[in-house]
């Protein structure tokens, strides 16, 4: 039986990076697949060549609709929000403040959660997939991806709520593996993510993608202005994972985690995101 599957994440790449094996197997298998992005990613990086071609979120939309077209998805909606961008650790004294009046950290969650109702509802959507509670780095605006996208659910009676994150251990494995790799900057160190994301304990699907690596991989080669850097700069993520041999690409990233609200972490881990509503 097929699914309406909704995919809601807060900037261009971050549906190819934390989903996009899904996504492809989903859309593979006869599913519907809605890609929701809350902002165009007008904020993040780019070399001064990429900037030089215009307004980078521009750039970013065009990107993240030829990555839709690869996974699959049937549909892409803007929700239109600015990136907030990733300020400076907050303290009580000085909490986090966004140069845009219009971030999505900052706009009001009750909001954007009754528009991403509508489109739930006007999908019949049977799941819904956002981030862990801390936005699996911090990232404020994937923190409100998660407080929208709980909303949302609730208020649509979508039933089968997916956070997606990755499972920590095998994060510090990979990257491990990763920062032995020549021309790898010493950012790539596993220690930095001792807090991120989720321990395997918590873990609810463990969802084999590794037929889709390849789409996934063309799907973030799409996301061309996050690749780019300027000299001195240092490598990027995009750059570091799109540089790896294929069989390693396979291998760290041919597995996407999820928590799944009400369900209780148990072994072994699903494969299925859709294995609440088959049962």
């Amino acid at each position: 039986m097929p699914y309406t599957l909704v995919s809601f994440h807060a900037h261009p790449d971050d549906e190819a990076l934390l989903t996009g094996g899904t996504l492809a197997r989903a859309a593979a298998e006869g599913h519907r697949v809605v890609l929701v992005v809350a902002t165009t990613g007008g904020a993040g990086s780019a070399s001064r060549e990429v900037l030089a071609r215009g307004p980078l979120a521009h750039q970013r939309q065009a990107e993240l609709e030829r990555s839709a077209q690869l996974l699959g998805c049937a549909r892409v909606v803007w929700l239109g929000y600015q990136d907030s961008g990733m300020p400076a650790a907050p303290s009580a004294a000085a909490p986090a403040a966004f140069a845009a009046p219009a971030a999505f950290a900052a706009a009001d969650a009750g909001e954007a959660a009754l528009r991403l109702a509508e489109i739930l509802r006007a999908e019949r959507a049977d799941a819904l997939t956002i981030y862990d509670p801390a936005g699996g780095y911090g990232h404020p605006d994937h923190v409100r991806v998660h407080q929208v996208g709980v909303r949302a659910a609730r208020l649509a009676g979508t039933t089968v709520v997916l956070e997606a994150t990755l499972d920590r251990g095998v994060l510090r494995r990979a990257l491990r593996i990763v920062s032995r790799l020549p021309g790898v900057p010493a950012g790539f160190d596993p220690a930095r993510v001792a807090g991120m994301y989720t321990p395997r304990e918590a873990l609810t699907h463990r969802v084999d993608v590794r037929r889709h690596a390849r789409t996934k991989r063309a799907a973030l080669a799409a996301h061309a202005s996050q690749a780019s850097a300027d000299a001195g700069s240092g490598l990027r993520l995009l750059t570091v994972l799109l540089r790896l041999p294929y069989p390693v690409f396979r291998w760290a990233l041919g597995t996407e985690w999820y928590v799944e609200h009400g369900r209780a972490p148990g072994q072994p881990l699903l494969d299925d995101i859709f294995a609440s509503l088959t049962r």
